[in-house]
Formats: structure tokens, C-alpha cells, sequence
């Protein structure tokens, strides 16, 4: 009883005593009923939830980018000749100025009709239709009519810059008005060929 030692190892006795008493009713605030897991096994499920959910979500690679790294979205095998980044967004704001002023004509159907007609004009197509048998008629119009053509890599980016929320396969840039649309000014009109007549080139040389 007069051992000093003594007073330690029942003090530190009582502690033990103690939590283990209290942290059952710890555990069962945290998770009542003891049907959640424990603090750590969550930590570990989310972790390996998280790294699904990353998993999953596609990143962005240059194949997918038009953002000026030089890249472009996998085509079809015929898509020659096919515009880079550069000329890419050349051609669709020659589409874009003239879809204002109705001076296109959308989808395969048009574009036929069009070109079984002799009209002239500047036939863009999308390199990533799928199936390609949807266009690949197309080309050879456009050799028959004497129309020059080349192909984008993105048929979103064509109808968007068509003025249509949908994405589109082809489409005839018209040089001049037709009857019923609207004229474009003076001003828009020098600009509009000189854009014009540069992309022509353009795709003349790459023959």
C-alpha cells in the first residue's frame, strides 16, 4: 500500500476503463446502428469513388483541340484534301458571312440538287461524317461541276457556322446573292469575295 509505483498503474487502469467505456457511444453517435463504415473504410470508398469519377470523365487530348496546337480531330479516310487549323477557321467564316445573307446551300441534299444544276460555288465538307458512304458521292459532283471542295474536321463546327443548331455534312458556298435573300452591303460584299477568292486559292494550290 506505501508502494509510490502504485498510484500510477491505477490511475492509468481507470483511464483505460474509461475510453473503452465511452467510445462505443462515440462510435454509435457518429454511426447509429452501426450500419455505416468506419471512418477510415469511407475514407477509403470515397477515394476509390473519386478516382472512378475521374476515371470516367474523358480528358482532352490534342487529337480533340482545334485550339491552334496544330492538331485535329481524327477524319475519314477520304477527307483529302483537308484544311488545318489555320485554313479550318478561314473557310468557316467565308460559311458563317455567307450563311447571314443565304448565300449557302445546307445538308447532302441541297448540296446535290445544286450541283446536278451547275452551280458554282465553294463546297465545304465535314471530314467526320460516319458512315462515309454519306458523302462520298459528294466529291465527285464537285470534280463533274468544276466546284472546288475541301473537307473540315468538325461537322458541329460546319452547321454552327452555317447558322443551324445542327451538325452538318456539307454544304455549297454561293459567290453571289440568290433571288429572295438578302444583299449583302457594298462594304460586306468587297470583303466577302476577297475572303472568298483567298480560300479558292488556297485550295487550288493544295491539288
Amino acid at each position: 500500500d506505501n508502494d509510490p509505483r502504485a498510484v500510477p498503474r491505477v490511475f492509468v487502469a481507470f483511464r483505460f476503463v474509461a475510453l473503452a467505456s465511452t467510445r462505443p457511444a462515440a462510435l454509435s453517435a457518429v454511426h447509429p446502428g452501426g450500419s455505416e463504415p468506419a471512418p477510415a473504410a469511407r475514407f477509403d470508398a470515397m477515394g476509390k469513388e473519386k478516382k472512378e469519377k475521374k476515371d470516367k470523365t474523358p480528358s482532352k487530348s490534342k487529337e480533340d483541340s482545334d485550339g491552334g496546337d496544330g492538331e485535329l480531330r481524327p477524319v475519314c479516310a477520304i477527307a483529302k484534301p483537308l484544311a488545318d487549323v489555320g485554313f479550318h477557321k478561314k473557310i468557316l467564316k467565308v460559311v458563317k458571312k455567307a450563311s447571314k445573307h443565304k448565300q449557302v446551300k445546307r445538308g447532302v441534299k441541297e448540296v446535290v440538287k445544286a450541283l446536278r444544276k451547275d452551280t458554282k460555288g465553294l463546297c465545304v465538307i465535314a471530314g467526320d461524317i460516319s458512315p462515309i458512304d454519306v458523302i462520298t458521292h459528294i466529291p465527285i459532283l464537285c470534280e463533274e461541276a468544276g466546284v472546288p471542295y475541301i473537307y473540315v474536321h468538325s461537322k458541329e463546327e460546319l452547321g454552327a457556322a452555317g447558322q443551324t443548331k445542327r451538325p452538318t455534312s456539307c454544304m455549297l458556298v454561293l459567290p453571289d446573292a440568290q433571288k429572295g435573300g438578302e444583299k449583302m452591303s457594298s462594304d460586306d460584299a468587297s470583303e466577302f469575295k476577297d475572303m472568298y477568292g483567298k480560300v479558292v486559292s488556297k485550295i487550288k494550290s493544295l491539288d
